[in-house]
């Protein structure tokens, strides 16, 4: 009786391992390699960033004769808002856009909030925003001046603030002009594209890019006043945009080390000729006082 017990757990035993071999030998097979191709390395793109990105073109002059529509439909030239003593920040957008783009917008208006009174758009400088979708409207584009203008909440920034449209070709000769690049997404239905403001000189030249959705306040004003060689600054500007240089690497200003150690040398210089001079001076009488008796 035990031994037809034991046989009886052995051949039970025998059935579950075999099952369990054909189970394991069956999951085997099912994720063996079949011959499909491996993951993106790491420095590809994802198919739908495929001819997407900014190329920075510093120092490029703008053709300021190419044509637009502004908000309210008149046909503008971009050179319209270059008049040689204001720089200009460029926001390549579209204003249907369900997301980056409002983020964008959104952002450059959170810091400009912050700015100072005296550095409101219309001002100091101007703000261009473009759409690079060629089947926008003027239309679409003063509701969008509108929404912001109520963000920004500025009396008197509409003069300074611009939303324009354009057709294709205006819109690509822009676009490649500031090397901002852009695809339509099929799948999503909506453009696929990055995020930057591009500053540009008073005379249409490209200054500086700040990319991103979220921007700092002092890195604005800095990229303002560098594209005027300090002329929009007060001395309190000029000197901190003598301190800080532009890091491409971390897109932002930086403290450059050896502009701050210029300005602690002639500190330290001017400090000592304030505190030699009444010596000298003193130096100078006690010998007249002498030479005299």
């Amino acid at each position: 009786m035990l031994k037809s017990r034991l046989v009886l757990k052995a051949k039970k035993m025998g059935i579950v391992l075999t099952g369990t071999v054909l189970v394991l030998f069956s999951a085997t097979t099912t994720f063996a390699y079949n011959g499909t191709e491996a993951g993106m390395a790491a420095g590809d793109k994802a198919r739908e960033l495929q001819g997407v990105g900014i190329e920075e073109k510093l120092g490029k002059k703008l053709d300021l004769g190419m044509k637009f529509k502004d908000e309210t439909g008149k046909e503008v030239a971009l050179g319209d808002y270059f008049d040689g003593k204001h720089p200009v920040i460029i926001s390549p957008v579209y204003f249907s856009c369900p997301g980056l783009c409002n983020f964008h917008l959104n952002g450059l208006t959170d810091a400009l909030k912050v700015m100072d009174k005296n550095w409101t758009v219309g001002g100091k400088f101007k703000v261009v925003a473009i759409s690079f979708d060629s089947k926008e409207t003027p239309e679409i584009a003063a509701h969008k001046k509108e929404l912001y203008m109520k963000l920004y909440d500025r009396p008197g920034s509409e003069s300074g603030w611009h939303f324009l449209t354009g057709n294709e070709q205006q819109v690509r000769a822009l676009t490649e002009a500031i090397g901002f690049k852009f695809r339509w997404d099929e799948t999503q239905k909506e453009w696929a594209h990055a995020s930057a403001a591009v500053v540009a000189s008073p005379e249409g030249t490209v200054s500086r890019y700040l990319p991103g959705i979220m921007f700092n306040q002092q890195d604005i004003k800095l990229a303002l006043n560098e594209a005027t060689e300090g002329k929009i600054g007060n001395f309190v500007d000029s000197l901190v945009l003598y301190c800080f240089q532009y890091d491409p690497h971390k897109s932002k200003y930086s403290l450059a080390a050896v502009s701050i150690m210029k300005m602690g040398g002639g500190v330290m210089l001017l400090v000592m000729v304030l505190w030699l001079l009444p010596l000298y001076i003193r130096s100078r009488r006690a010998k007249k006082n002498v030479a005299g008796r």
